[in-house]
């Protein structure tokens, strides 16, 4: 499918964004107020996505990781959500690690808290939403690492924390979505959790960045070009060439990973490179699913509040992560 344009009812709210953006401040604004002005837009998460109904049992945990340097933190919270009511507390459950966006250096577990309420109420599964170390304070590998570390916490506490071994899967959006991809890499090279599914949501993939996407939405689409530009810019301060578990699309091997979902967005700058790394996961023999949620801009498919189109793309990931049938849609 070639270029598209965003949906209409979408075109003033990118006219907001880029008004927003010609009066952000200079670049003496300091990353922590960035990420400040970020957690407060209107169209964050908390503001656009539907919860769904019915209770849920949350609580947050600290698990051990690494840490990047001396005195760097040596733990990560990792916030779980699991459906109350009808399931007995100690019934094994689909479980989904979930990796927020952000460009690897904003979002938090707070800021995609309606996304893991929704699919924990939704599929229904359990929702861990990993809370890894940001860049630029801690570059690459800190968040690939410490979303590992989370992962085999959870794996290793299958039992304890009521875990369907044969219903786990990784996920995230964006950057986060990029993260979960090299999860899934890792787990195949380490012998780490055997996983039913890796559901990346308009991933950020691709450091060298050679999608066309990226060139036809450069500006006034949202997500910039030079959004991503800075993203991998932070991410990637002192790593030495593109490492695979840092930009996945650019890995050498990607046979015997999971089944993947992958999901884009028609005007993202993004777009070209999800879809790019699903051809090549189909080629090397793993089982894809992909849909492109056409018209929308990078993240817009969120606001499934107002936008039906946004709605059925979020239906389709619930089913991903229910088992549902893998379907081709785009």
């Amino acid at each position: 499918m070639g270029d598209e344009r965003p949906l209409p009812v979408l075109r003033g709210a990118l006219a907001v964004v880029a008004l927003a953006e010609r009066r952000r401040p200079s670049s003496a604004t300091t990353v922590a107020e960035e990420r400040l002005a970020d957690e407060r837009s209107p169209l964050s998460m908390r503001n656009v996505t539907r919860q769904g109904r019915g209770a849920l049992l949350e609580e947050d945990h600290r698990v051990p990781v690494e840490p990047a340097a001396p005195g760097g933190e040596a733990t990560v919270r990792v916030r779980r959500y699991r459906p109350a009511g009808p399931v007995h507390p100690d019934e094994p459950l689909a479980t989904h690690v979930l990796v927020h966006g952000g460009a690897y250096w904003a979002g938090s577990v707070g800021a995609y808290d309606p996304l893991c309420r929704w699919y924990a109420r939704q599929v229904p599964c359990q929702v861990f939403s990993v809370g890894y170390r940001r860049a630029p304070e801690h570059p690459y590998p800190a968040a690939a690492e410490d979303s590992y570390a989370a992962l085999t916490w959870v794996a290793d506490r299958a039992d304890a924390l009521g875990v369907d071994r044969t219903r786990l899967s990784v996920g995230g959006v964006s950057a986060g979505g990029g993260i979960a991809a090299a999860l899934a890499l890792m787990a195949r090279d380490r012998g780490g959790p055997a996983l039913r599914l890796q559901l990346l949501e308009i991933p950020m993939l691709d450091p060298t960045m050679t999608g066309r996407s990226l060139e036809t939405y450069a500006y006034g689409y949202g997500l910039s070009r030079a959004d991503v530009a800075v993203g991998w810019e932070r991410y990637l301060a002192g790593a030495v060439g593109v490492p695979a578990y840092a930009g996945p699309y650019g890995a050498g091997d990607l046979t015997g990973l999971p089944p993947a979902a992958v999901l884009t967005a028609g005007c993202d700058p993004l777009r070209d490179e999800g879809e790019a790394y699903a051809a090549r996961l189909r080629t090397a023999g793993v089982e894809v699913a992909t849909y492109r949620a056409s018209g929308h801009v990078h993240s817009s498919h969120y606001l499934t509040r107002f936008l039906p189109s946004a709605r059925a793309a979020v239906a389709w990931t619930t089913d991903a992560l229910r088992g549902g049938p893998a379907r081709v849609v785009g």
